[in-house]
This record gives structure tokens, C-alpha cells and sequence, in this order.
């Protein structure tokens, strides 16, 4: 007998389903970084994405920020918010108060994650969650008994998936399994850490397949324009960053070189992904749309409306 798939085999052209597309925010830090968050959201609204995700800091902090913008979000924009939410650190009741908040509020999709361990090795608190897993179960504890809130419905719970071994895991199989767990428990689906090579991403789809996991894994990419962040990213995640394109970015003489290099390596990573069956692109903005959208240009994506809709917004305000 043949592993379950993660998506239907490909369809004819004609009959392509859309691909997903949804991008990273974090709240802003001050009102300058305020006002160049919003011009990224109202460019990157025009792309019609599917959800944006809302990130905040470690530990909990700044996540009333966080709040505020999601609350924003639903007020003045047709974004739907996907809500960070971690876990460590943080009783079942003070979780709940903070997913009923949420729901409050409008938010319909919630990212589950454990979140970073403290730094001084600090006891956690005493009954407080361990596991993204228990996190999911308690959001679905809550999600029943606001049903009458819902109208029935469900909230979306996506979770985090490792196309390389996660630094704490003994194995990537390992990883596999957490991600299966998180499925039973019932995750919705998963957006994957960055990665640098496409390898990475179709070993995990095909891990994934083989171990039972059928929920859609969103590949998470990010635009490779600043050699810092590239090294950064590397260090946190524990994975080596390719050579490659270390030494261009590395080469390039100019700023606008050293887009064009970032972007094409990312632009070839998700085809390789796409190529590879996954069902959408999470594009980690960093509160930037450029690079995003000269990301997003150069893929070759079914949702035609996209391309419709920012062209139809430069006639207007060509027009204006």
C-alpha cells in the first residue's frame, strides 16, 4: 500500500487549484517603524493573500503589540490575521484567557508553537504548558465551548514543521513524529522554518508522507537580500546557510545586485518546492514588501486575480 499523499497528484493545467500565499508581520518597535509597516501591509494587501501571519517577541513580550496590530488588521483592512501563540511559560488559564481574547477580537486562525526556552535555564512555571502539542488540544478545549461564538465553526491551528532537524531534536524522523503528534491532536496544517536548500523542503514532504501526515505543509521562505540576516537566520536555526549564495551576496557591488541575488535564490527555492508538491508559499517578509512582491512577481502562480488586482491598483493610482 502507497503512503497517503499531502496533496491531490497534479491536475491538469486547466484545472490547477490556486496556490496559497500568505506573509510574516511583527508588531512595530516604534512609530517609525509604524508607518513603514503600514505601507508593507496596504502593498502586500493588494496581492490578495490568503492569511498574514503575526509574530511577536520571545518570552511572551510585546505580544499586546502584537494584539493591537492583528485588531488593526481586522478594522481597517481585508487581511485575515493568523495569530501567534506560544506556549512556554504560560499556564492552561492564563492560554485560555488569551485565546478567548483572540476570538474576541475576530482572529479565526492561530500559529501553535512551544516558543523559545528561556535563556537562563529557569525553571518553568509550575503547571505551565511544555509542547505545542498540549497548546492545540487547549485551543480546541476553548473553541468548543465558544461554538454558539463561532457559529459552529473552527478555528484554524497551524503548526511549525523542520525541513532540517530542529536543534533540540535527537533526528529529523524524530521531528516527523512531533509534527504526526501535532496532526492527532488536531492541527490543521504546517509552515515550515527557512531553509536553504531545496532538498531540504522535498525530504521533509516526503518524510512527512511516509509517517502518515496528511495536513498541507506550507514551505516558508524568506528573501535572501542581507548577508547579516542570512548568517543570523543560520545561526538560530542551526542550519548551515549554502556557500553559494553566502559568496554572492557576499560579491555583490550594490545594493540592487545584491537583491536581484537574493531574490532569484529565493524565487528558485519555492518553484523547487512547488515542483515538489507543496501546497502554498509563507513569504517572512520582515516588515519589507519589496523584496516580497519582486519575489512574488517572478513566481508562476495560478491565482491570476494577484497579478489582476496589483495591476488594476497602479492603473489607479496612475489615473489618480
Amino acid at each position: 500500500m502507497s503512503p497517503p499523499s499531502l496533496i491531490d497528484p497534479q491536475p491538469k493545467l486547466s484545472d490547477a487549484a490556486p496556490v496559497a500565499l500568505s506573509y510574516e508581520l511583527f508588531p512595530p518597535r516604534s512609530p517609525a517603524a509604524a508607518e513603514t509597516l503600514w505601507t508593507t501591509i496596504r502593498e502586500l494587501e493588494t496581492t490578495e493573500p490568503d492569511y498574514v501571519s503575526v509574530t511577536y517577541g520571545a518570552s511572551g513580550s510585546n505580544r499586546n503589540t502584537a494584539i493591537e496590530l492583528i485588531d488593526r488588521l481586522l478594522l481597517e483592512t481585508t487581511l485575515r490575521p493568523l495569530a501567534h501563540l506560544t506556549c512556554v511559560g504560560n499556564t492552561p488559564e492564563q492560554l485560555a484567557g488569551i485565546i478567548g481574547q483572540l476570538l474576541d477580537t475576530g482572529v479565526r486562525g492561530i500559529l501553535a508553537l512551544r516558543g523559545d526556552l528561556p535563556n537562563d535555564a529557569s525553571q518553568p512555571v509550575n503547571g505551565s504548558l511544555r509542547y505545542a502539542q498540549d497548546l492545540i488540544e487547549l485551543i480546541r478545549r476553548v473553541e468548543q465551548r465558544r461554538s454558539a461564538l463561532l457559529c459552529a465553526g473552527k478555528v484554524a491551528v497551524g503548526v511549525a514543521a523542520y525541513p532540517a532537524r530542529h536543534p533540540e531534536s535527537p533526528s529529523e524522523e524524530h521531528d516527523v513524529e512531533v509534527l504526526l503528534a501535532k496532526q492527532r491532536s488536531g492541527a490543521d496544517f504546517a509552515i515550515s522554518q527557512v531553509f536553504f536548500h531545496s532538498s531540504q523542503c522535498s525530504d521533509l514532504l516526503a518524510r512527512a508522507r511516509r509517517a502518515g501526515v496528511t495536513i498541507p505543509i506550507i514551505p516558508g521562505v524568506m528573501p535572501f537580500t542581507s548577508l547579516r540576516r542570512v548568517k543570523r537566520l543560520g545561526e538560530l536555526a542551526g542550519v548551515e546557510p549554502s556557500a553559494e549564495l553566502i559568496e554572492r551576496l557576499a560579491a555583490a557591488d550594490t545594493d540592487i545586485e545584491r537583491v536581484r541575488v537574493g531574490v532569484d535564490a529565493t524565487v528558485d527555492l519555492a518553484n523547487a518546492a512547488l515542483d515538489a508538491g507543496a501546497p502554498g508559499i509563507h513569504l517572512y517578509t520582515f516588515n519589507e514588501h519589496q523584496s516580497a512582491l519582486e519575489v512574488l512577481d517572478k513566481l508562476s502562480l495560478p491565482r491570476h486575480s494577484r497579478a489582476g488586482s496589483r495591476t488594476a491598483a497602479a492603473r489607479a493610482e496612475l489615473a489618480s
